[in-house]
């Protein structure tokens, strides 16, 4: 197997988020634009960001594909084509990602020299599904996460060769069928199929005690309660040949809505898992407990491997609490060096005199002490209380470009 056949896809909130993944090991990068996305809470990009974002990947051989995967209504319809003309005109992405039926004939008739992608919102659990959108024009189909290895065995094996299959291998987890969830819009007014999710699937609930024998008893969230809904994040890092042997085309990561920290942490991870096994089974194998510790730098709700080897149990539940397990503080990406100083955009709290870790896109980390900081002005600081603030770091190292820099809690 070689590396071009499997594809390392990562998320990206925003354009410093994108060059993040770029820089950190991603094959292909999804970014969603100011409509037809799922994720409206994220920054998401103008059209001007997505061009920018595009060409920052290109040049460096990295895809850009642009989400417009929402489940559309009547009164949506009628600015997809212009949406799909402007992104085919001034950001040239390499995909669209879609699950509405209509928004795909739409993007077929309107841009019909882009790749489209089925995206997991269209239930996508058997190979007569695939040949279906192979038959309709799509290059790619995204599987449903309620899919086991074994079912997407059988789909590679009844679909043809240049239809790609693309998988969720790392990231949150959706108690709803694929993400089609009324939870939000039933609970809260906000549509879950509109890019508008609440997440009533991490809140805590508790049963009705006055319900009477025989009646179906209601559930309330409330402080006494518990996380009923509340699914531990997939992670597939110890499965990497599992997911090679599968046939899957593109290890696809969750998280749209994530730090630079946690995209550079999963990325960085992924690739290194990945080209060690391709290179050779034996060290793949041998640095499985580096990915491990590697993967729970950033911020996690313990992992699962979700359907993936037979349908989840209550182990795959976390009922006492929604809470992350967050083991590093992000604390900036250098972004140039000046007079031996390096620049950061400081995102946390700390201090002359800490101990912080560096991290860099080729696997390296260094663990080095805070000699020196000083202001855009060159006043000296002893702590750098306030976010996104422009600072000078002197580690006593030198320091790259997109050097993460991040510290351990406690």
């Amino acid at each position: 197997m070689k590396r071009e056949n499997i594809e390392l896809l990562i998320p990206a909130s925003s354009l410093e988020v994108l060059k993040v993944a770029v820089i950190y090991g991603a094959d292909a990068v999804y970014i969603g634009g100011e409509a037809f996305g799922l994720r409206a809470k994220a920054k998401n990009f103008t059209l001007e960001e997505m061009a920018e974002g595009v060409r920052f990947a290109h040049e460096r051989g990295v895809k850009v594909y642009v989400t417009a995967n929402i489940l559309a209504h009547n009164y949506d319809l009628d600015g997809a084509e212009k949406y799909f003309r402007e992104l085919d005109e001034k950001v040239h992405p390499d995909a669209l990602i879609i699950s509405d039926p209509g928004l795909f004939d739409i993007a077929r008739r309107t841009v019909p020299d882009m790749d489209i992608h089925i995206s997991t919102q269209a239930n996508n659990t058997n190979y007569g599904t695939y040949n279906f959108w192979h038959r309709m024009g799509a290059s790619r189909v995204v599987t449903a996460r309620e899919l086991s290895l074994e079912e997407i065995k059988q789909i590679r094996a009844n679909i043809p060769k240049d239809m790609e299959i693309e998988t969720f291998v790392h990231g949150a987890m959706c108690i709803s069928y694929s993400g089609r969830c009324l939870l939000s819009s039933f609970m809260a007014g906000r549509d879950a199929n509109k890019g508008a999710c609440t997440h009533p699937c991490r809140w805590k609930y508790y049963l009705m005690e006055e319900s009477r024998p025989g009646e179906y008893m209601p559930v309330y969230e409330n402080e006494r309660g518990t996380y009923i809904f509340n699914s531990k994040d997939l992670c597939m890092i110890e499965h990497i040949p599992e997911l090679v042997e599968a046939g899957i085309n593109s290890f696809k990561v969750e998280g749209r809505m994530k730090t630079a920290l946690y995209v550079a942490t999963v990325a960085r991870t992924y690739r290194l898992a990945i080209d060690d096994y391709l290179e050779s089974g034996e060290r793949y194998q041998s640095r499985i407990p580096f990915y491990k510790e590697e993967i729970a730098k950033c911020t996690y709700r313990r992992y699962t491997t979700g359907f993936f080897f037979g349908r989840p149990d209550s182990e795959t539940q976390i009922y006492d609490s929604n809470t992350y397990v967050n083991e590093y503080t992000y604390l900036g990406i250098v972004e140039k060096e000046a007079d031996g100083r390096f620049c950061i955009e400081q995102r946390n709290k700390f201090c002359v005199g800490e101990e912080i870790e560096v991290m860099k896109p080729d696997g390296t980390n260094m663990k080095l002490t805070v000699k020196a900081l000083t202001d855009e002005d060159g006043r000296t600081l002893e702590s750098v209380p306030h976010p996104r603030q422009k600072i000078y770091i002197d580690l006593g190292a030198g320091l790259d470009s997109f050097d993460i820099l991040r510290r351990k809690q406690g």
